[in-house]
């Protein structure tokens, strides 16, 4: 692609030496002979471009000129005689008596060669001249000679070449092109409003689940409404709105389900998993931030397993988040929208981003700084099932209160530190007291307390781990323990 400022490309001329076609270009001297040396000093013309002028050399019996015979030659003097020359200078005058025989119309005697300007090293002023021409030429004719001949050379731009036929952009397996198509169209606005006209309001994104309307999204996407207390409309890709209700919500995994009325054709996404992601992994996130609706952005995944605690819009719960980490761009209004894989298949729910306290120009929010939160697939889907068939949620507990960390704790402290034992719960059955520190769950390093939280709710009730432990007296244990369960409660 050009912006109609590059260099024209060097031409070639079209008429190549011993190409029954025509001359060479004018002004480009008489072919050397065969073996003939290069004056010492003598510049080496540039491949594609005029050669500068050279001292005449007429053609002789044994070699004649290449091509078709010119029509009239009036140069029949011997050559030059050779002249000493130093490297960098002039050469020496090389007409007898130092000047040249006399030429032109009305001159006395047999017509002679013109007094032609021999090169230094720099060339000389036919060589300039040959250069500049071409180059404002723009490529007519491939030279000098040519272009002489031409009395109104046409100048040939980007802007004056044949416009291609347009072809449909090939959609690369694989590629974020791909994933867009695939995946646009299962993904929704979703926007709250809160007390009629003039109310409060809010935005976010969904993931439809099934051909009559179901969408999975963010908890904190649609609270505002719970409870009567708001309208949800969903906009579809072809911009169709449609009312919606909720379904079910879990707070504490920042999950929720809601319903589009009147709808039966809908595209579900392909849901994926996010057991086997791995850092490193090609991601595209799909979402409508700041009302920008079927907004695509592309990364990678940074982390995985990154303990986010976000609040709650509304409610002001909050909730511990078992996360992936992504650089692709998330902004306000991304959340409840989909991260997928390069295969289109949903792997994460966008939620949460982090910010360095400033504001951006739109709504005094935060903006993208390439650290981005998905809750896992895995989890998702579900808390998302156990909303749609019973309304409510479950979530994994261990049965134990754990200590804050404070930030001079986190020198010198690595683990979870265990404040109390819920008696007769999971922890207590399996041994576990106060005062102790997990380390690991799993193959699962623990640093800190947000760390053991996110881990647990990660698993389903009656999910079996293993926990590392250092007790009050520095010796490591391991201890096996099965996970209880509770229900959620959240209201409609």
């Amino acid at each position: 692609m050009t912006d109609g400022s590059e260099r024209p490309a060097a031409h070639q001329p079209p008429f190549p030496t011993g190409s029954p076609a025509g001359p060479p270009p004018l002004g480009s001297g008489d072919p050397a002979r065969p073996g003939s040396p290069t004056p010492e000093g003598a510049a080496t013309p540039d491949a594609g471009w005029s050669r500068p002028a050279q001292p005449h050399q007429p053609a002789s019996p044994a070699q004649p000129y290449p091509g078709p015979q010119r029509p009239s030659d009036p140069y029949h003097q011997q050559p030059n005689p050779p002249t000493a020359q130093v490297p960098g200078y002039p050469p020496t005058d090389p007409y007898p008596g130092g000047r040249p025989p006399p030429y032109g119309v009305g001159a006395p005697g047999t017509a002679v060669a013109p007094e032609t300007r021999r090169r230094s090293r720099r060339g000389g002023p036919l060589v300039a001249a040959a250069v500049a021409l071409t180059i404002i030429a723009g490529g007519v004719g491939g030279g000098v000679g040519v272009a002489l001949n031409q009395q109104s050379p046409t100048a040939v731009t980007a802007l004056s070449s044949a416009t291609p036929k347009v072809q449909p952009a090939a959609l690369v397996p694989g590629s974020a092109a791909q994933v867009a198509a695939k995946v646009l169209p299962s993904v929704v606005q979703i926007q709250v409003i809160m007390g009629g006209q003039g109310g409060q309001s809010g935005e976010g994104s969904g993931v439809v689940l099934s051909p009559d309307g179901l969408i999975l999204t963010n908890n904190h996407v649609v609270e505002m409404a719970a409870g009567g207390g708001g309208t949800l409309t969903v906009t579809l890709k072809d911009g169709t709105s449609a009312s919606a209700t909720i379904v079910g919500r879990d707070p504490s995994a920042d999950i929720a389900v809601i319903k589009m009325a009147n709808q039966s054709t809908l595209t579900p996404i392909a849901i994926g998993s996010s057991a086997n992601l791995v850092v490193g992994q090609n991601v595209v996130a799909v979402g409508s931030p700041l009302g920008l609706v079927d907004t695509v952005t592309s990364g990678i995944i940074s982390a995985l397993n990154r303990p986010v605690s976000a609040d709650g819009a509304a409610s002001g719960q909050s909730s511990v988040l078992d996360a992936i980490q992504t650089d692709a761009a998330i902004n306000p209004g991304n959340s409840g929208g989909a991260l997928v894989n390069m295969n289109g298949q949903l792997v994460g729910i966008n939620s949460a981003i982090a910010s360095l306290g400033g504001s951006s120009s739109v709504g005094g929010q935060s903006g993208s700084i390439g650290l981005g939160f998905a809750i896992p697939v895995d989890q998702a889907n579900r808390i998302a099932q156990e909303l749609i068939t019973q309304g409510t949620a479950t979530q994994a507990v261990l049965g134990v209160s754990i200590t804050a960390t404070t930030p001079r704790a986190a020198l010198t402290t690595h683990g979870a530190t265990i404040a109390a034992v819920s008696p007769g719960g999971p922890a207590d059955k399996a041994g576990i007291t106060a005062g102790s520190v997990v380390t690991k769950v799993n193959d699962r390093l623990i640093p800190d307390g947000d760390s053991l939280v996110a881990a647990i709710r990660s698993h389903a009730p009656g999910d079996s781990l293993t926990l590392t432990l250092t007790g009050t007296h520095g010796a490591a244990r391991t201890v096996h323990v099965t996970l209880g369960g509770i229900t959620v409660q959240a209201g409609r």
